[in-house]
């Protein structure tokens, strides 16, 4: 009676892995804890003052000669901007 078990086991196994190597999901391998694979979320930029890295999402907006800039944070831009005009001047 083990003896069928085991062979039972051993055959619902090999059924299993031959099921999933000839008849692939399509759908398995796109997501993964709820989440698509290979879909880019956000991109990361860096700041043009501090060169910090940081996702554009989080990032603060100037656009500055029809140029659009990203900055880590709002002291970085004011910096940016007074360090600009200060060249200008």
């Amino acid at each position: 009676m083990i003896r069928f078990i085991i062979l039972f086991v051993i055959g619902y196994l090999a059924y299993r892995a031959l099921k999933s190597w000839m008849f692939p999901n399509p759908n398995a391998s796109k997501t993964m804890t709820g989440a698509t694979v290979g879909k880019i979320d956000d991109i990361m930029i860096k700041d043009p003052f501090c060169e910090a890295y940081f996702a554009k999402r989080n990032g603060v907006h100037l656009k500055f000669d029809g140029k659009d800039l990203y900055f880590c944070s709002t002291q970085c831009r004011d910096n940016y901007i007074a360090a600009i005009s200060d060249e200008k001047d």
